[in-house]
């Protein structure tokens, strides 16, 4: 007879390893992500669509009743929250469609593709009315008050364009990618974050940097994400280098610098320091209270407080955070993560309220409605998933 192991061999070449992951846990092992990932979904709407990953979604501020999501597979999607209709596909992308975004008052729409192209459309009509070939496109905002349109590219610039007009200013960073940018709220002026670790604080009409952070004041490594607070008078910049920082958007200065190395936790088993790799992935603040809170790759959630700037609360998650996102009205912060779960915390106890699944594979982005009853995420498994989050006793 063969010898075993040719056997097992031989059985083992038709198991699909993926598919039958349940199958090998033993019983004293924890039940892997794989099972609770397929079992349990939470979710009220599945939108299908997709046929790879799902990169992007935005909802439209207006109504709050409709998303466009964007994917690996060329394509993007407006469709409806409430049944997962699609609406109308924003077809012509080449490329994987990363960026996403529905104007101020949701008549338009803007899909942008990895390799620059982006396009506009009216949502009533569900016609393209403009689009414009930029180069590798790192991010794409509307401005929060008018139809203008904002993007960062790869090569360091940033533009900004009057829509459907197309009138266009260039903002010209380093010679790196422009890697993260954000509009403040007084709409006069954008942050602009760069591979090279500087950040940049335009004024939008003049076409000039206010304030530029770099050396001390600026990152070790490149800026992941930016955020402002509600009224613009702070920032906040994060980066790989593991530090954010919160800056003063008008004299420019750094006000504190919050740093991962004091919030380390212990490397798990097996995991030496030098393996670890971490970075800041998402930041935000608070609109009622004076709290930020910061998400690390290695799956900590920091909240700090920001009249103390001293950290409040460590929330440890079991794997890296992709995006967080503050509800509107109170001190509740949702986080998304590399295992596939929506989690809400309350920033005053740094508790757990709540978690979300439903997803196979790693939720890549996720969006919150206004009056945070609903979460819209996407995912590696080429699904968009919408989760009603409401509860009474909130």
């Amino acid at each position: 007879p063969p010898p075993l192991a040719d056997d097992l061999a031989g059985e083992m070449e038709d198991v699909d390893l993926d598919e039958e992951q349940g199958a090998w846990v033993t019983e004293e092992e924890d039940e892997g992500v794989e099972e609770g990932m397929e079992a349990q979904d939470d979710s009220e709407v599945t939108f299908s669509k997709h046929t790879a990953s799902v990169f992007c979604v935005s909802l439209d501020p207006k109504t709050n009743t409709l998303a466009v999501t964007g994917g690996e597979d060329d394509k993007a999607f407006v469709w409806r929250l409430s049944d997962g209709e699609l609406l109308f596909e924003c077809s012509g992308h080449k490329d994987s469609v990363t960026c996403t975004g529905f104007s101020h008052d949701s008549t338009f729409v803007a899909t942008g593709d990895m390799s620059g192209l982006i396009k506009v459309w009216r949502v009533d009509t569900k016609e393209e009315i403009w689009s414009f070939d930029v180069g590798d496109l790192e991010w794409m905002e509307w401005h929060p008050q008018s139809h203008v349109l904002l993007a960062g590219t790869a090569d360091g610039n940033s533009w900004m364009w009057k829509i459907p007009s197309g009138e266009c200013k260039t903002f010209q960073g380093p010679n790196c990618p422009a890697t993260c940018g954000r509009v403040l709220s007084d709409g006069k002026r954008a942050v602009v974050g760069y591979e090279d670790g500087t950040v940049r604080i335009w004024d939008l009409k003049q076409g000039s940097p206010v304030h530029v952070l770099k050396g001390q004041d600026g990152h070790q490594g490149p800026l992941t994400c930016v955020a402002s607070n509600k009224d613009g008078s702070l920032i906040l910049t994060g980066s790989v280098d593991c530090h954010a920082k919160l800056v003063n958007s008008a004299t420019g200065k750094v006000v504190s610098v919050f740093k991962a190395e004091s919030i380390v936790p212990k490397p798990s088993v097996g995991e030496t320091e030098e393996t670890e790799s971490n970075s800041v992935e998402s930041l935000g603040f608070c609109n009622v209270m004076p709290l930020a809170a910061v998400g690390y790759l290695d799956g900590t959630l920091a909240i700090y407080d920001l009249a103390t700037q001293t950290l409040r609360h460590k929330c440890q998650h079991e794997s890296g955070i992709v995006q967080l996102l503050w509800e509107d009205s109170s001190p509740v912060v949702y986080t998304c993560s590399l295992d596939g779960a929506v989690s809400l915390w309350d920033a005053r106890s740094g508790k757990l309220i709540s978690e979300y699944r439903g997803h196979s594979a790693e939720i890549l982005d996720f969006a919150l409605n206004k009056d945070a009853s609903i979460v819209v995420t996407t995912s590696g498994d080429h699904q968009a998933k919408v989760f009603c989050v409401q509860r009474p006793d909130r």
